[in-house]
């Protein structure tokens, strides 16, 4: 078995006069709290070697036989045990010679083999707070702009079937549950998300985390946040961005036109004689900010063409052919030759 090194009845927050039924039902409550399914990221890792911790110390303190050598030797019981062994082959090999093991010499070999740990300072009962959790949610532009109450689906442990809650099976841990005696379940809150909240934000729920151990506080919740993308609009800090087409006639002679929001849609003027990709700039149509106001909504013209053409269309077309004169590429050819 590997060893953690730290005290087992510290892993498990019991003195050393614990009973076999607080031993258990310490075991079962930080495996509520540090099971490995209810974290994410790196907090997983951690958590998943904290619960190895834990059920190492709950093997040996849990088997009579164990806890005894353990109260013994102390963190190098299993090295002793070996070292005991030894001993006794030894002597039954060389009983009578000057060389035997004795049992008077033990510890003072054991100690120059491996430090001589003796027996861990008993530990007190103590209070701790709850793990906090955490989670992804996705959010849509629209639920940043009004704030939205979210259904947040959190894993929550539950007894095992397969021990019933027992955390073991024939003496052995239970496969199921990992010997927690506890099975990690899906179950849902609700918890209010207020308006303005960035991507990649980190919003805080107090009191929605996992429950304290011997009356400390319960953790907290943390969602962090991923705003989606949207069909329409392109989200910039607080500022949206948009696209909005025209007509080639709305673009030269100026036109009003509605242009769409995250509420909704707005009249906006085009100013004659707007270019391709020209922008105009709605004041206050974006997401709110830290300050308390809202950003604004930027509109790119995108000059589109009917298609197919009327015959009339065809006809005012070539019209205007005529009335035009000189080569709207000659800028870009002279450049083309400067170059």
């Amino acid at each position: 078995m590997a060893n953690s090194g730290r005290d087992y009845y510290q892993v498990l927050g019991i003195p050393r006069t614990a009973s076999a039924d607080e031993i258990k039902k310490a075991y079962r409550r930080l495996a509520r709290q540090f099971h490995p399914d209810m974290h994410s990221g790196a907090k997983k890792a951690e958590m998943e070697k904290k619960f190895k911790e834990m059920n190492e110390a709950h093997e040996v303190l849990s088997d009579p036989d164990k806890r005894k050598k353990y109260d013994q030797h102390g963190a190098q019981w299993e090295q002793a045990e070996a070292y005991e062994r030894a001993r006794q082959a030894a002597g039954a090999q060389n009983r009578g010679q000057a060389h035997s093991f004795s049992g008077e010499g033990f510890s003072d070999i054991f100690e120059n083999l491996f430090g001589g740990r003796g027996r861990a300072a008993g530990q007190h009962e103590f209070s701790a707070s709850g793990e906090d959790l955490e989670t992804e949610v996705d959010l849509s532009l629209r639920e940043v702009l009004s704030g939205v109450t979210k259904r947040i689906n959190l894993m929550e442990p539950t007894p095992c079937s397969t021990c019933r809650g027992s955390g073991a099976v024939k003496n052995r841990p239970c496969q199921a549950c990992l010997g927690s005696g506890h099975r990690m379940e899906s179950h849902s809150i609700e918890v209010k998300i207020p308006a303005g909240v960035q991507n990649g934000t980190r919003v805080r729920v107090p009191g929605k985390g996992q429950l304290g151990m011997n009356g400390g506080r319960r953790g907290d919740l943390y969602l962090h946040v991923t705003l989606m993308p949207d069909k329409i609009f392109r989200q910039q800090g607080s500022d949206l961005h948009a696209n909005l087409p025209v007509w080639p006639w709305e673009a030269a002679l100026g036109a009003e036109v509605m242009a769409p929001t995250l509420t909704e849609p707005v009249r906006v003027k085009i100013p004659a004689g707007s270019r391709a990709e020209g922008k105009l700039r709605l004041k206050g149509k974006g997401l709110p900010t830290a300050a308390g106001g809202h950003g604004d909504l930027f509109l790119t013209l995108h000059i589109v063409l009917p298609s197919p053409l009327t015959e009339g269309e065809q006809k005012l077309y070539e019209q205007l052919s005529h009335l035009r004169t000189g080569d709207p590429r000659a800028e870009l050819l002279a450049a083309a030759q400067r170059s």
